[in-house]
């Protein structure tokens, strides 16, 4: 098979019983894409034919419409006649089964970052109406270290959606209480089903161990499941706590917020994970949605801004830029304080949230650093260089263009201020 539709397949990437999967290339833009072609039986007439067909057309309906970084992007859809087809974002890599067996256990760290990930994916969705209602390891892709991708949203609820939706959907082991029942659901059973999946990465184990899925069912509904510590001695209560509250069976005693969920990861990360010279993402994540120079950007834009935007650590006393050297990358303090000095004279301090390198990028190619710029204390730096932010979406270059404007007004109100009080002390 050498194309289908406008699509020209490479090869062949994966199989099932319901579809098959290719690579093939969008010839419009010449970029990846994973094409899954339908098998024609499973959409023939019959009770489980027309719900499977929902289901696609569910998932074909989100295509453009759930744009996250950490989201298989659904870029087209044909569902119609005898070749019916969805055509995806093309991830390298795998999915989080491996990573949930016994044998392939990742780091306790690296598990916190990659369900706050998930947290704040599945927040975004949240938001756009859309809850997955099936979220387990075989639907979240792993690419390198924590870099992760939520698929498969066949099962999505949609809010405001005008048709009937399949009920009874969903994986029984990941299964919320509320699911079971087919009660309302809201996001709170994609939370119940990231907790089930999080236990299962921590220790390679269920939460329950059932040999059918009624004995499954029924301890979902009625028995509390041990703490992951202990299959894992090493997880500390933190994590422990984490895991228990997002099951919760009662809704009410259960994370009420993704937010909720991403900030305990966050504290557990603070203050239970070694301390390393490489800054995790949910770090990087949170630091910049806390500054005020992002206070503007969404979500999705600061995940932009975590992919084009290299991160370091100063030591006291470093020199980080010198006066009349060539460059134009621009940065934002994380965190500490850096002395800008002029010909040896101190001509401000530079805290938290400042940015400084700016008027470099801001002038043109061939500006030349003003000022020295030392580290006061140990300094955590966000450096961005304009070549790369250049190739940044739309909406992420007119947040920093916004974001640069605010920072010159308010500079320029700080040295009007300066001015006056200076003249007022001359003529007095």
């Amino acid at each position: 098979m050498e194309s289908i539709g406008k699509y020209q397949v490479v090869k062949e990437i994966g199989r099932g019983a319901t579809s098959t999967v290719f690579l093939a290339i969008d010839p419009f833009n010449q970029q990846q894409v994973a094409l899954k072609l339908f098998n024609p039986g499973v959409l023939q007439q019959g009770a489980s034919s027309k719900a499977f067909r929902k289901l696609l057309l569910t998932e074909a309906s989100l295509a453009g419409k759930l744009s996250h970084p950490h989201i298989v992007k659904i870029h087209d859809a044909v569902m119609e006649g005898d070749v019916n087809y969805m055509v995806m974002e093309y991830v390298e890599g795998e999915t989080l089964e491996r990573s949930a067996e016994v044998d392939h256990l990742l780091p306790l760290g690296r598990i916190a970052e990659i369900i706050y990930k998930c947290c704040k994916a599945l927040e975004y969705a949240q938001y756009q109406g859309v809850i997955h209602r099936d979220i387990k390891p075989a639907n979240i892709l792993l690419r390198g270290e924590s870099d992760i991708k939520i698929s498969d949203f066949g099962a999505a609820f949609l809010e405001n959606q005008q048709t009937t939706q399949v009920s009874g959907v969903g994986s029984p082991a990941y299964m919320s209480p509320e699911q079971i029942r087919e009660q309302a659901l809201t996001h709170q059973t994609d939370i119940y089903s990231l907790g089930v999946t999080m236990y299962r990465m921590l220790t390679g184990k269920l939460p329950f161990d059932a040999a059918n899925n009624y004995s499954m069912i029924y301890q979902i509904m009625n028995i509390e499941p041990p703490p992951p510590s202990n299959y894992r001695p090493e997880i500390p209560p933190a994590l422990d706590a984490i895991v228990q509250r997002a099951m919760c069976k009662d809704i009410a005693q259960r994370y009420q917020s993704w937010d909720e969920m991403a900030r305990d990861l966050v504290a557990f990360i603070s203050t239970d994970v070694p301390q390393q010279e490489q800054i995790f993402d949910t770090e990087k994540f949170d630091t910049l949605r806390a500054l005020p120079f992002f206070a503007e950007f969404s979500d999705v834009e600061l995940w932009e801004v975590l992919r084009i935007s290299e991160w370091r650590k100063v030591h006291k006393d470093e020199q980080i830029l010198s006066e009349g050297e060539a460059g134009q990358n621009f940065f934002i303090i994380a965190s500490g304080s850096v002395r800008v000095v002029k010909q040896g004279r101190l001509l401000s301090l530079l805290h938290k949230g400042d940015c400084f390198g700016e008027m470099a990028h801001l002038t043109g190619k061939d500006a030349r650093r003003s000022t020295d710029v030392f580290a006061k204390t140990e300094v955590k730096l966000i450096e961005i260089d304009p070549e790369v932010l250049a190739r940044a979406s739309a909406g992420c270059r007119y947040q920093f263009g916004e974001a640069f404007l605010r920072l010159l007004v308010k500079r320029l109100a700080v040295a009007n201020t300066r001015i006056s009080r200076l003249l007022s002390d001359h003529e007095a």
